[in-house]
């Protein structure tokens, strides 16, 4: 019996690359209903930019993804927007609202947050959360919680 992305991720995946984080990734951009909110957990260096580097492949786009930390976020625009988030630097939902990031979620869309436990109040109503880690052996680990 064939498992799905969601099935999979339910599990818990271990990638040994980055290419192999960025393939799960698009593998989950391809199978993510329109306007879906993802919640990136986990510490500096698990490879939350490049899950969000697969992930706009998943979601058809081309652009290349960086780390949106100086920018706050970053818009990529396609058949689907990605609208990639850094909490980080935030410290109230009063400046989430500030950056009128709703204005930029047209449909379909996805947003993809880092550091969402800074902004966790503001994330819509059924965001997926997806834990990362890294192991002592270096391999990455991405779990939907």
């Amino acid at each position: 019996m064939a498992t799905n992305i969601f099935d999979k991720l339910r599990i818990g995946v271990t990638t040994a690359s980055a290419d192999d984080t960025r393939e799960l990734a698009r593998e989950l951009g391809a199978a993510l209903p329109p306007d879906t909110a993802l919640a990136l957990h986990g510490d500096l260096g698990v490879g939350k930019t490049t899950f969000v580097q697969g992930l706009a492949r998943g979601l058809g786009l081309s652009d290349s993804v960086t780390s949106p930390t100086f920018n706050i976020f970053s818009l990529h625009r396609g058949s689907t927007t990605l609208l990639h988030l850094d909490a980080y630097r935030l410290e109230t939902t009063q400046q989430v609202d500030d950056l009128l990031l709703g204005d930029f979620l047209i449909s379909p869309w996805c947003l993809a947050v880092e550091w969402p436990d800074k902004i966790s109040a503001w994330l819509p109503p059924g965001t997926l959360h997806l834990e990362l880690d890294i192991t002592d052996d270096e391999r990455h680990t991405v779990r939907l919680r």
